[in-house]
């Protein structure tokens, strides 16, 4: 079972980001923090639960969070900054909704320092802390959401699917019908087969 925080006793936001690897749609960040006394043995990285299990678990961390909150970029605004940076400022969107915790923990090796919080890294992160596990399912589900509502706008891409990630067929079908409004156009990766520029 993972560790609630990193220190019991203060007040300790997770923060984790999920459609960095994207191609289309923005990055979505969330913060949670849980209370002193919060368990839950099915809570984990995100990316190793199945989309019932990341549905249920939501509505657990959202009922019993003291804080939560999710904060996102756009493509255009990835690209104005580059998707590193956007996953942090997601984050800061995040932070920004609810009153500034004693300290903040974030899944990753770096973060973008956040007023004058003191903050810890830490690689993995939302395998080893609740709080973190709980900031990777809202980003992911609040993200997962968005796409599929875009998917109905666009549906030859199958973002209800892939989540704007780059699949052969997601890739396929932007050298067909090349890039809409919701793609990152500073990724390439077919330079030979379409240019997002």
């Amino acid at each position: 079972m993972l560790e609630l925080c990193l220190k019991a006793g203060r007040t300790e936001a997770g923060c984790d980001e999920a459609g960095r690897g994207c191609l289309a749609g923005p990055v979505f960040a969330a913060a949670v923090i849980l209370p002193d006394d919060f368990t839950c043995a099915e809570l984990n990285d995100s990316k190793q639960l199945s989309e019932k299990q990341r549905d249920k678990l939501r509505e657990l961390i959202e009922r019993e969070a003291i804080h939560f909150a999710v904060g996102e970029y756009s493509p255009a605004e990835i690209d104005e900054v580059n998707i590193l940076w956007a996953s942090f400022l997601a984050m800061h969107r995040a932070l920004d909704q609810f009153p500034d915790p004693d300290h903040i923990a974030v899944d990753g090796n770096r973060f973008k320092p956040y007023k004058d919080i003191p903050f810890t890294p830490v690689v993995k992160g939302d395998g080893k802390y609740l709080h973190i596990a709980a900031a990777s399912i809202l980003a992911k589900t609040y993200r997962d959401e968005r796409m599929r509502t875009l998917s109905k706008e666009f549906p030859e891409y199958k973002w209800e699917k892939n989540k704007g990630y780059p699949t052969k067929e997601h890739r396929d079908a932007i050298a067909q019908f090349g890039p809409t409004v919701h793609h990152r156009k500073s990724f390439q990766l077919l330079p030979q087969q379409l240019t997002l520029l």
